[in-house]
């Protein structure tokens, strides 16, 4: 059994901060827990805009506080999230958030994340694993 709040990882290696400065994440459980998925508590800063495309993974969002618009890039269709609206990048679809309340959110992805990604040039996570262990 595992037990861990959010303060506990504040300044942790599992408290990520975007290279691009317009988000940080909280990873509850990573891939090293070897559950099959992770668990995030991400927050987008109100006034910022990040496109992203989670081409190896599967990610599902509940928003919890906030406001953004979440755009589907392949589509133009345009979305309005607030606390309690849920999304499912299950196709893999390239999107926008565009934040304007800072946006905090509950995440799942999988396969899980290592903890050590970020976002390349096109959005993306890389596919990262963690050592197979005896």
């Amino acid at each position: 059994m595992i037990v861990r709040s959010f303060k506990d990882i504040e300044g942790t290696d599992r408290h990520v901060k975007a290279a691009s400065g317009t988000w940080e994440s909280k990873r509850i459980v990573l891939a090293k827990e070897r559950v099959g998925f992770s668990l995030h508590e991400t927050v987008l800063y109100a006034g910022t805009e990040t496109s992203m495309w989670y081409a190896n993974h599967i990610e599902a969002v509940v928003c919890t506080e906030g406001e953004a618009e979440l755009t589907n890039d392949e589509t133009g269709e345009k979305f309005t999230i607030t606390p309690g609206t849920m999304y499912l990048l299950d196709g893999h679809e390239k999107h926008t958030m565009r934040v304007k309340k800072d946006f905090r959110c509950l995440c799942v992805f999988n396969p899980p994340v290592t903890g050590r990604e970020d976002h390349d040039e096109n959005g993306v996570y890389p596919l990262l694993t963690e050592p197979e262990t005896v």
